[in-house]
């Protein structure tokens, strides 16, 4: 017999085992099309130091780019510090555990996560984390819908795309209605909102900043829901809440961000890390785990999960969610984010991303054929109207090195950019944003 290395003995020795000649016998329902033959173009092995030079070499080719991209996803700048205490291998390399109090350092990380965020919201209680702002917002649904007794829900078309699609994926085989409210210069319809707003809603949702960028008008929602017993979430930028109004101070029901702004890297779209919080009357209809802090029988403080609602740990009937875990190093991160900015590096970063993104949006303005899609105020992200369509500003923009923005063709808006601008953009790079812009519209 041939020389086989030992993953081919082994390989052998396992088709041996299951009774089949080859792996093709083990596979026959595989088109024969469908499966590669011949040999793979791979080099011959390299030392560590050969390795190292040619991957060195490909790295060389890359070209730094400059990201005016959002739409749920930021170029914040993370401190270096962030990295090293998440890093660190008592957090890095621990997992749920499943007899929790011994944990007490994994306890307290999320507890001190929990208690960041509600400072930074105004909200009664966090919870130790979702997976993300898409699954954290279909939950918070399932809540409205469980708390209320009626199963209609109110969406905005100004709410993030992809967070729209978790939620019809997470409703597709419920009864729960999702009634969709029209918009009105790039923010929601408030006549639309108010003729669906029956006595049969279980919720309403407004994304403040929205996905365009611009504000709405949350106070008025609150006001419309006064005497009816529908619960109000709302959608937050955690960065925005250094200068804007909390949730909390606005009165909703329910809060949801995506936390990745708070210390997490963009890292080509995750892993990233749901904010859910909610007022003390719905603690218990809250999913995912919640910590708490208590005295043992010796007076020493310690550190308990005082709420577990999944399925695995109480009766399936009375479970509120499936989420089994919680992003758990991202919330660190988060947390470590916030400790080292506090109250006045919060409001700075904010600031600065209010002011470049007005800065860019102005001189943007002064292109001919350019405008603001919106006379509505906005954060950090706002939305242009173009004299084109904007795949092409996008596609030529690449030569200058530049991430323009996204195209709101999918949303119905072909010749609309949305641009996100945050503290890490230069002035050098909004001017040259305005540069390119106005070269590819000659």
């Amino acid at each position: 017999m041939a020389y086989l290395s030992n993953s081919e003995q082994d390989i052998k020795a396992m088709l041996d085992v299951i009774g089949v000649k080859d792996l093709d016998a083990l596979i026959p329902n595989i088109a024969d099309n469908l499966k590669f033959k011949g040999e793979l173009s791979i080099p011959a092995a390299k030392s560590e130091f050969e390795t190292d030079k040619l991957v060195s070499g490909l790295a060389s080719k890359n070209h730094n780019f400059v990201s005016f991209l959002g739409g749920g996803s930021y170029d914040h700048y993370v401190p270096a510090a962030v990295e090293e205490i998440v890093s660190r291998p008592e957090f890095y390399t621990s997992y749920t555990p499943y007899q929790p109090e011994v944990s007490q350092g994994t306890l307290q990380a999320m507890y001190e996560f929990q208690s960041m965020i509600c400072e930074l919201n105004g909200m009664d209680v966090t919870n130790a984390s979702m997976y993300e702002a898409g699954s954290a917002l279909a939950e918070a649904i399932l809540l409205a819908v469980s708390h209320t007794r009626m199963n209609k829900v109110l969406l905005p078309s100004t709410l993030n795309p992809r967070y729209k699609a978790v939620v019809q994926t997470y409703v597709e085989n419920s009864e729960i209605e999702l009634v969709e409210i029209a918009e009105t210069g790039f923010i929601m319809d408030e006549n639309d909102l108010e003729g669906k707003f029956t006595d049969d809603v279980a919720a309403v949702i407004v994304q403040h900043p929205n996905y365009y960028g611009f504000l709405e008008n949350i106070e008025n929602i609150v006001e419309l829901n006064e005497n009816k017993k529908a619960l109000i979430i709302q959608v937050y930028d955690p960065i925005s809440l250094g200068i804007l109004k909390t949730p909390g101070g606005f009165g909703v029901d329910i809060a949801i961000a995506e936390g990745q702004v708070l210390g997490n890297p963009q890292n080509y779209g995750g892993p990233y890390v749901g904010l859910f919080s909610v007022t003390e009357k719905l603690v218990r209809k809250m999913p995912g785990r919640l910590a708490g802090i208590t005295t043992d029988t010796e007076g020493k403080r310690g550190f308990v999960l005082t709420l577990q609602t999944r399925e695995q740990h109480i009766r399936r009937e009375k479970a509120t969610s499936n989420i089994c875990s919680n992003s758990g190093l991202l919330t660190i991160s988060a947390g470590a984010y916030l400790s080292l900015l506090g109250k006045q590096g919060m409001e700075r970063v904010a600031q600065l991303c209010v002011q470049k993104a007005h800065y860019l949006a102005e001189r943007l303005s002064t292109i001919k054929g350019v405008s603001l899609a919106s006379e509505a105020p906005f954060f950090k992200e706002f939305t242009i109207k173009l004299p084109i369509n904007a795949a092409e500003v996008i596609k030529k923009s690449l030569h200058h090195n530049m991430f323009a923005g996204i195209n709101l063709a999918k949303s119905g808006h072909p010749n609309h950019l949305l641009i996100a601008v945050t503290e890490k953009r230069t002035r050098e790079e909004l001017d040259l944003f305005v540069s390119v812009l106005a070269d590819i519209l000659k």
